[in-house]
This record gives structure tokens, C-alpha cells and sequence, in this order.
């Protein structure tokens, strides 16, 4: 997650983490993806503070197909990812500050520390199951249509 310096993980905070994953999921809001190939339609959830970005979708099993996670950073600067404690593969959509994708990673690894970075400044990432960008033909350059990229 962005800035990620050093967080105490105790049992308590594990056990907090997991019984949070397992309540119903958060509000979704809509979000479109312009594509070459026409709008493809999410319903996300939003991470708006550091509490729910660095939550996200730890200890969760299942994502449905037309869902997603949105993490707002609000200002845009590089920023790095992990799949820590999440055991979901996902797409990391990184996204720029109009709304333009600019990288994916895609088919990250569950329950990684490694580190996934943006590669250049961005404001939000989209989290989506493991292979729908490419089963979806969503690539660099194109749209994400959402409230959060219209009052940038």
C-alpha cells in the first residue's frame, strides 16, 4: 500500500482484520471501463481512508465477477501494492489522476510480501479477479469512468 512503512500485526489486529472480511461487503458504487471494444461495468467497493486501504481485500475468499476494490490515494505519487494475507489472485489496475490506465498488474500472486509498484504516479488502483483485464481486453490508455476521476 502506499507508504507503507512498518505496521504492527499482532493477533488482535489479524483476528479484527478477519472477522471485518468476513461482514458483508462495504456500499458499491458503479464504474464503467471505456475500451476499445465498448464500456465494461464494475460494482466497487471504495477504499477512501488508511484504514480500509490497508484492509482491502484481505482474508477474503470471493469476489464476484462484476465487482471490485477502488483505493483512492488522493493526490497522485507512486505507490506500491502487496497481496499480503489476501488470498484472492487479482488484476491491480493503477490508475492516473484523470481517470487514464496507465499500468496492470496482472495475475498477482496470493499471499505475497512482494512488492507491486505503479511505476510512475498515480491516485487509485482497481483491484479486480485475476485475469479479467486480459479476458475483458482492458489495457494501458484506457478510461476509468467514476466519480472519484471527475473532481480531479
Amino acid at each position: 500500500m502506499v507508504g507503507l512503512g512498518l505496521i504492527a500485526v499482532t493477533p488482535d489486529s489479524v483476528a479484527r482484520a478477519q472477522a471485518q472480511a468476513q461482514a458483508p461487503a462495504s456500499k458499491t458504487e458503479p464504474l464503467t471501463i471505456a475500451t476499445k471494444s465498448g464500456a465494461k461495468r464494475f460494482e466497487v467497493e471504495v477504499m477512501r481512508d488508511d484504514a480500509g486501504r490497508s484492509r482491502g481485500l484481505m482474508f477474503r475468499r470471493h469476489m464476484a465477477a462484476d465487482h471490485g476494490m477502488l483505493f483512492d490515494f488522493e493526490r497522485a505519487e507512486p505507490v506500491t501494492m502487496w497481496m499480503k494475507n489476501t488470498y484472492l489472485p487479482l488484476d491491480m489496475v493503477f490508475i492516473q489522476p484523470d481517470g487514464t490506465i496507465s499500468r496492470i498488474a496482472a495475475d498477482t500472486e496470493p499471499l505475497s510480501t512482494a512488492i507491486i509498484p505503479s511505476g510512475s504516479p498515480v491516485s487509485a488502483v482497481l483491484e479486480l479477479n485475476a485475469g479479467t483485464a486480459a479476458k475483458l481486453g482492458i489495457k494501458p490508455g484506457d478510461r476509468v469512468e467514476h466519480a472519484l476521476f471527475q473532481r480531479r
